[in-house]
C-alpha cells in the first residue's frame, strides 16, 4: 500500500477502548525494529476485513495487530518493545 492509503493511529481508538480503560492513542510505544518512541496516534494504520494493522511511522514495520472474531478481540503487540499508558 502507498503512504496515502493509511489512516493514523487515532482510527484504532474505538476498538482499543473496548479493552483498555485508558486512551491508548495517547500511549507511548517503542518500535521493536527501529527503536522509535512515539504516541500510538502517530502510527500508520491499514484497516482490513479482519481487523487492523498498525505500522511504525518511521520504519514501516508492524508494531501491533488487532483482530475481532467470534466476540473476541485478539491483540498482537510483538512489534512493540513496550507500551506506556497513563493511569
Amino acid at each position: 500500500m502507498s503512504d496515502m492509503d493509511y489512516l493514523d493511529g487515532n482510527a484504532a481508538a474505538g476498538l482499543l477502548s473496548e479493552v483498555f480503560a485508558a486512551d491508548v492513542t495517547s500511549a507511548h510505544g517503542k518500535c521493536a525494529h527501529c527503536g522509535d518512541v512515539s504516541v500510538i496516534a502517530q502510527a500508520h494504520l491499514w484497516p482490513d476485513d479482519h481487523g487492523m494493522v498498525l505500522h511504525c511511522r518511521i520504519c514501516g514495520d508492524v508494531i501491533a495487530k488487532a483482530t475481532e472474531r467470534e466476540g473476541r478481540l485478539c491483540l498482537d503487540l510483538r512489534g512493540l518493545d513496550w507500551l506506556e499508558l497513563e493511569v
